[in-house]
């Protein structure tokens, strides 16, 4: 027992002590690494150093040549040329081309991405032809104004035909290969992910060795690691956390504006929430800007719908429901809820900032007359069963990273009939605005849809939008060029560190 305690300190102690090494620590392990799996914030924060896109969407939200060089858009928008990189390869030395594009896309659209939730971004795709083997045609059964962006990020990576076909998909999920910036090491789930730079990428090689993520749940020891210098960034800093970081002078708190929003979704067919009068009287029962100044350290902004200022589709005329307990007793009363009534709110319980704003809640709702059970769950089973089976009380979590900045990308998967974050439907209405928007090549048109779709979610009161989170990140001073993604897809290609 001595022994391997000494010897795990002492791999600690080394991999902490690693000039060329960036440690960093995050709340959580998506899992698998397989990019049509995961719709995860969390993962996107790793493995866009594993993965490439034919399209690269940088820290400043601008759409570059990835794998892809260039690219024409013609046939009215349903056909897109992509001329790809030549003299690339994959991690294992497998060499990307034409082929490793089809196949990705065929696996995507095809059995295994059916398995996942990334599949329903990409269903605009008809096909994907190779012309040679660096030229490839997407042919789009309709227009998709959001497909070139969608192709820089998650189910869009592009993977190895040959490693799949012979591994297999199980095998690929907990040892991933790319064409990224770094390449895979080990991978020991629920505790860490170590890569190594990949000296031939494409772009030019990182100034790192190597990166080491540790997936450490608990919000005070990743900051106790930050503390310790056996991390050097924290990708999801707790607000609590935020005061003993500034005040470090080894650290530093780096926020920018994102397009993560946190809510509360209602079960709209269940009890008293059946009601659109409960649904607007508990929106108006929530002081949005008291959670932010008291719980988010101003770190965030209040909503009226399920997107910030960033996104396409933001309506800034659409204004929240007031703070108005009086109103919202008077709109109980005519509902017949009599005070004492009771709901339940079940929330991932790995976030202390959200358990203070489940507590929050409740005391907001108690004044009003509802009385509130908190019911905090682990993430797997909140995300993988709870939620999309249907299974929850009558308030439940919902926080998305919108990692688009298109409101399409979040109000189809939310509000659409059939979607997996929509258990218990909305309407007929809803699905008829969200397929016309898809379809519509016109931007103007798509806007004036978008804002319809957010005025009937805030009329029909949905959700209980509460607050648009900024991005925010604890780096340490010896850590140099680190460039803050506002969608946490963090790229660490140019970064170094100096200890």
């Amino acid at each position: 027992m001595k022994k391997t305690l000494l010897s795990l300190l002492l791999a600690t102690s080394a991999v902490a002590s690693a000039d060329g090494v960036l440690n960093i620590a995050q709340r959580q392990d998506p899992g698998s690494w397989d990019p049509i799996d995961t719709f995860l914030v969390a993962w996107g924060a790793v493995a866009s150093n594993i993965y490439d896109g034919l399209i690269l969407r940088d820290e400043n939200l601008e759409l570059k040549p990835g794998l892809a060089e260039r690219w024409e858009v013609a046939e009215d928008g349903k056909k897109i040329r992509f001329h790809l990189r030549q003299n690339v390869k994959f991690h294992n030395g497998e060499a990307f081309n034409a082929d490793a594009v089809v196949f990705t896309f065929e696996r995507l659209l095809g059995e295994e991405g059916s398995k996942g939730p990334q599949r329903s971004n990409y269903t605009t795709i008809d096909k994907v032809e190779k012309i040679d083997d660096y030229t490839v045609d997407f042919h789009l059964n309709t227009v998709d104004p959001v497909m070139l962006t969608k192709l820089a990020g998650y189910g869009a990576m592009i993977v190895p035909p040959g490693y799949i076909k012979e591994k297999g998909d199980e095998y690929f999920n907990l040892n991933p290969v790319g064409t990224g910036p770094f390449k895979f090491k080990s991978y020991t789930q629920g505790e860490r992910l170590e890569l190594e730079a990949n000296p031939a990428y494409f772009a030019g090689a990182p100034k790192l060795d190597g990166l080491v993520y540790r997936f450490i749940k608990e919000d005070a020891t990743r900051l106790a690691e930050l503390q310790s210098g056996r991390v050097d960034v924290i990708h999801d800093i707790a607000i609590s956390g935020l005061p003993t970081v500034e005040k470090s002078g080894t650290a530093k708190i780096v926020a920018v504006d994102g397009p993560t929003i946190q809510s509360m979704q209602f079960h709209i067919k269940k009890g008293i929430t059946s009601d659109v009068r409960v649904r607007r009287a508990l929106n108006m029962a929530v002081d949005r800007q008291a959670i932010i100044d008291a719980l988010l350290s101003g770190y965030g902004k209040p909503v009226a719908s399920l997107q910030g200022a960033l996104s396409f589709g933001y309506d800034e005329a659409l204004a929240a429901y007031p703070y108005d307990p009086a109103g919202a007793k008077k709109l109980l009363e005519e509902a017949g809820v009599k005070p004492g009534s009771k709901i339940a709110i079940n929330y991932r319980s790995s976030s202390s900032t959200m358990n203070e704003v489940a507590l929050a809640l409740s005391g907001f709702f108690s004044e009003v007359g509802i009385e509130t059970e908190l019911k905090p769950m682990e993430d797997a089973l909140f995300l993988d069963d709870i939620v999309p089976k249907g299974k929850t009380d009558e308030l439940f979590q919902f926080g998305w990273g919108g990692w688009t900045f298109d409101f399409d990308n979040t109000a189809y998967l939310v509000y659409h009939s059939g979607e997996k974050w929509n258990p218990y439907g909305t309407s007929d209405e809803m699905d008829k605005l969200l397929e016309a928007e898809r379809a519509s090549p016109n931007q103007e048109e798509r806007l004036k849809i978008l804002r319809d779709v957010a005025r009937m979610a805030h009329e029909e009161a949905y959700h209980i939008p509460l607050y648009n989170e900024q991005t925010i990140y604890a780096v340490g001073n010896h850590v140099q060029d680190f460039r803050a993604a506002p969608d946490r897809r963090m790229r660490y290609v140019g970064t170094s560190v100096k200890r």
